[in-house]
């Protein structure tokens, strides 16, 4: 059985011609709206394991969890109005990555919003691949996409330690979104501490990085202007979740 059956109505044209005044017009099928949705989510790379992920099935165990869900949901309700996007800040398995997959397919369902999921290696593997001489890619082909998407998901920002070409390149990413007034969603496990905290703080006395160690100033104080931070605190919901399935 076809994935995608033709429409029976529209034969797949996506038009009807209907009689109007002793003449015929055309309209949109309903079937066209429902590819249209289709297309968008198929285009929104969202990884198969976040795809069942939404706003209805977040588990909230603390204040913060319920607090960056009431912002999820105030941010799609918003959309477009609002350019600033969002910073998820919290430790691993805190339901950041779900929130901001979350927010992206309500997006599409509710907005019809074009949207796009990177994680963050993944982004910056794919642009140096397309320097490769037996590449079919160029850097436009990868780059494209995420310029025009009007949400632009970037997950795990500063898992890849920056270098100066991962810096320049990220900041162009962003500046370009930026200058173009178009929302990205980050998400980061690295605590946003400035550079006095992280002298005072014991953690980072012990050799842990903050994001500012990940992905440099210049790039941290642009995404400041560009979104709301949202620190999300709580225990690991997947090592949890594993102990959970261990007992007997």
């Amino acid at each position: 059985m076809s994935e995608n059956p033709v429409c029976a109505k529209c034969q797949g044209t996506g038009w009807l011609l209907e009689p109007a005044g002793g003449s015929q017009v055309a309209r949109r099928c309903g079937c066209y709206g429902e590819r249209w949705k289709r297309s968008l989510f198929d285009q929104a790379n969202i990884p198969r394991r976040y795809q069942s992920c939404n706003l209805e099935n977040f588990e909230v165990h603390n204040d913060s969890h319920r607090d960056a869900l009431k912002i999820s949901r105030q941010f799609v309700k918003n959309y477009p109005a609002q350019d600033v996007g969002l910073l998820f800040i919290g430790p691993c398995g805190v339901g950041k990555t779900h929130l901001a997959v979350a927010v992206i397919q309500e997006l599409i369902r509710t907005k019809d919003a074009s949207c796009i999921f990177y994680d963050f290696r993944d982004l910056i593997r794919e642009i140096q691949n397309t320097f490769t001489p037996d590449s079919t890619l160029s850097e436009s082909d990868v780059l494209t996409p995420v310029f025009q998407s009007e949400v632009l998901v970037l997950d795990e920002l500063g898992a890849k330690r920056t270098t100066a070409w991962v810096e320049e390149t990220v900041f162009y990413i962003i500046n370009h979104r930026y200058n173009h007034k178009k929302a990205t969603i980050f998400t980061t496990n690295y605590p946003d501490l400035d550079e006095e905290e992280d002298k005072r703080d014991s953690f980072y006395k012990k050799g842990g990085d903050s994001l500012i160690d990940r992905i440099g100033v210049r790039l941290r104080s642009r995404i400041y202007e560009m979104c709301k931070v949202v620190e999300i605190e709580g225990q690991d919901f997947r090592k949890v979740a594993k102990q959970a399935s261990y007992r007997f």
